[in-house]
Order: C-alpha cells, then sequence, then structure tokens
C-alpha cells in the first residue's frame, strides 16, 4: 500500500465516502443503545463535569486545596475546564473504544473499517453539542457573561476532538492488540489533567508553569475557556499550530489505522 501513495489515498477517499451511511446508522444504534436503558438519560453526558466541579469547590471551601486566582468564578473555571477535558478524552478513547466493540463484525463482515471511526465521531460531536448546550447556562448562572466570541466555540471544541482524535487513531491499533492500552488511557488522562489548567490555573513560575506550557492540551483548555467566558483569550498561535499539528497527525493516524486493520482482521478471524 505504502509504495502506491496515490492509490492509497484514493482508496480511503472513497471508502470513507462509502462509509457515511453505515456510520450514521452505528452512531445512531449506539447512541440510541446507550441512552434508552439509562434513566437518566442526557445528564450523563455533562454529569462528570458537575460533579468535579462539586468535589473541587467543596475541597477549596474547606481549605483542602488553595488555588490561586482564576479571573472568573472558580466554579466555572472547573465546570468549563472539565467539560473541555472530557471531550478531548472521548475523542481520545474513541477509535479503540470503536474498533474493540466491532471485533465481531470486523471478524465476519466485509465493510469500510473507516465507517467505525466515522460513526465514533459523530457520537463524540453529538455529546460535546449536549455539553456545550448545557453549560453555556450553567456558566451565566456561576456569574459569567461570555461575549461575541462564544461563536467561536465550536472551533475551539472541533480542534479539541482533531487533536483528541489523532493521538486516538494512532493507538487504536495497538490497543487492539494489547489490552494495556486501554487500560492506560484513563491513567495517562487522568495525571494529565493535573497538568493542565483543567482545575488549576498556570503556575506563575518554577518547574510545574513548565510542565503545563509543554503539554499539548494546555493551549486547547485555556482557549476554550476563553472564548466561552468572555476573558482575555491567551496567545492564539499555539491554538492554531495544534489545529494544523492535530490536522497531519490525524492523516498519519488514518494512514497507519487503514494499513494496520487488514493484518489485524486476519489475526482476529484466525
Amino acid at each position: 500500500m505504502l509504495r502506491t501513495p496515490g492509490a492509497l489515498f484514493r482508496g480511503m477517499w472513497l471508502d470513507l465516502l462509502a462509509s457515511r451511511s453505515l456510520a450514521c446508522r452505528l452512531a445512531v444504534r449506539d447512541i440510541s443503545a446507550q441512552y434508552r436503558t439509562s434513566y437518566l438519560g442526557y445528564v450523563w453526558a455533562f454529569a462528570t463535569p458537575l460533579i468535579s466541579t462539586a468535589i473541587w469547590i467543596f475541597l477549596s471551601m474547606s481549605g483542602v486545596v488553595r488555588v490561586a486566582e482564576t479571573g472568573i468564578p472558580y466554579p466555572a473555571y472547573v465546570f468549563t475546564g472539565t467539560m473541555l477535558w472530557q471531550i478531548f478524552t472521548e475523542a481520545l478513547a474513541s477509535p479503540l473504544n470503536q474498533v474493540v466493540g466491532a471485533k465481531t463484525m470486523l471478524a465476519k463482515l466485509n465493510f469500510p473499517r473507516e465507517s467505525l471511526i466515522l460513526a465514533g465521531i459523530y457520537k463524540v460531536l453529538f455529546s460535546s453539542a449536549i455539553k456545550l448546550i448545557v453549560v453555556i447556562p450553567v456558566i451565566m448562572i456561576l456569574g459569567v457573561r461570555p461575549d461575541a466570541h462564544l461563536v467561536l466555540v465550536p472551533v475551539a471544541v472541533l480542534v479539541i476532538v482533531i487533536l483528541g482524535l489523532a493521538v486516538g487513531l494512532l493507538l487504536a491499533p495497538i490497543g487492539t492488540l494489547y489490552s494495556d492500552i486501554g487500560r492506560m488511557i484513563p491513567l495517562v488522562t487522568q495525571l494529565m489533567m493535573y497538568l493542565t489548567p483543567v482545575v488549576f490555573p498556570m503556575p506563575a513560575g518554577g518547574a510545574m508553569a513548565e510542565l503545563f506550557a509543554l503539554n499539548p492540551t494546555t493551549p486547547l483548555i485555556l482557549t476554550g475557556r476563553a472564548w466561552l467566558t468572555g476573558t482575555q483569550a491567551p496567545d492564539l498561535g499555539a491554538f492554531w499550530t495544534l489545529a494544523g499539528i492535530g490536522l497531519v497527525l490525524i492523516l498519519v493516524g488514518w494512514v497507519f489505522y487503514r494499513v494496520t486493520m487488514s493484518v489485524l482482521v486476519e489475526r482476529m478471524s484466525s
């Protein structure tokens, strides 16, 4: 495949186009099944940010954790940060979850493999839309007044999804062979969250400030929160640079997924 890149990319594009209908059906099936069997329904889409916000408010008010000035009410700071972080982690885990969940179908049926990834994207975007619908009135209740930059929030969410999906695509084939990858993702993302301005503001200096600055998700969270809350956005250069890197990585991850899936399907069938 890699010896004829033109044919490879043409096949990828044609399979992506052919995947749209199946991907839509798979996404609707999974979303319907997920919420049909849940008593709380769509509440689960934003339950994690709400619970996390409540925990960190309690820790802050009790004096267990001391937080520096955040520029906006701390509850709104935590809620927006955890909501954006959850979107990133859902996008990152989506490719592996889709492939692992479709192992039986992959072994028995011949269909465009891109439909699994596309269905995962639909599901992440649907979940993100629910979060955005909820987050705006909540932060207004918490004392934040968004401004015209609110219209740019979907762009920030899209870039967050792109970067998460790019990393997820690179991990999916490996995670299909080794279940350790699936177990490591929640642990690594939990650790990364504390090195990202999700519940803590950017440190003023020292080693932690350098770690926060080196974290590639930091500009995404800072920019998304700034556009959500109407506060001063950081340097947008890093944000748009990461958007470009994410697009390149998605292409690389897509090629890796495409090339390795035929081998993985053979191993599943044997």
